[in-house]
């Protein structure tokens, strides 16, 4: 059974949150935490480590924006701005401070909780993205240090590229450590 999805909401206006909260549980989603301000809903945010956060635009201490952009930057959740009106300059603002969606109060619920799965879901898909970039560039890096080390077994000992190949992965089974580390160990041994 999947585990229920977590919401951080943060408003200042106590009836809106109890609204929101209450097409949230309808929808079996989550209430983990309520704040009236940006300061404290980044702090609920940090230590409470929602699925989603759902947040006014404009709120006392910090606004919605800021909180936004914060948690988008630090990559701890998805964020939905709700607001009283629509603005193109705060939709502008919105997309500048990387929301994953933008609802006009008052809001529907359906529209709510398709755009908190829609939400989730494109969110998922960027940490994957970038997950497997982190992955293709450290293994770019590794490939990269491997080369070079195979090049200066190639210049310092004579090898050919697949000797200088087999034998940094003779000493990476030897030792039990990983080519990279190999690789690394030949280039400092070569540097200094």
């Amino acid at each position: 059974m999947p585990r229920q999805q977590r919401v951080v909401l943060v408003d200042e206006n106590s009836v809106w949150r109890k609204n929101i909260k209450a097409m949230l549980t309808k929808a079996d989603l989550m209430v983990i935490g309520e704040a009236e301000d940006g300061i404290t809903g980044l702090k609920l945010i940090r230590s409470r480590q929602p699925d989603i956060v759902l947040t006014e635009a404009m709120l006392p201490g910090m606004t919605g924006l800021e909180l936004a952009s914060i948690v988008h930057g630090d990559k701890l959740a998805p964020v939905i701005i709700l607001c009283n009106a629509y603005y193109q300059d705060l939709l502008a603002k919105a997309v500048g401070a990387h929301v994953y969606g933008f609802l006009v109060k008052p809001v529907d619920e359906h529209q709510l909780i398709a755009s908190v799965e829609v939400a989730m879901a494109r969110y998922a898909e960027v940490v994957s993205i970038e997950d497997e970039v982190r992955s293709l560039k450290d293994k770019l890096e590794s490939r990269k240090i491997l080369e070079k080390a195979k090049g200066i077994l190639m210049n310092t000992l004579g090898l050919n590229e697949a000797e200088a190949f087999r034998r940094i992965q003779k000493q990476s089974m030897n030792r039990r450590i990983s080519m990279r580390a190999v690789a690394e160990a030949i280039i400092l041994t070569h540097n200094m």
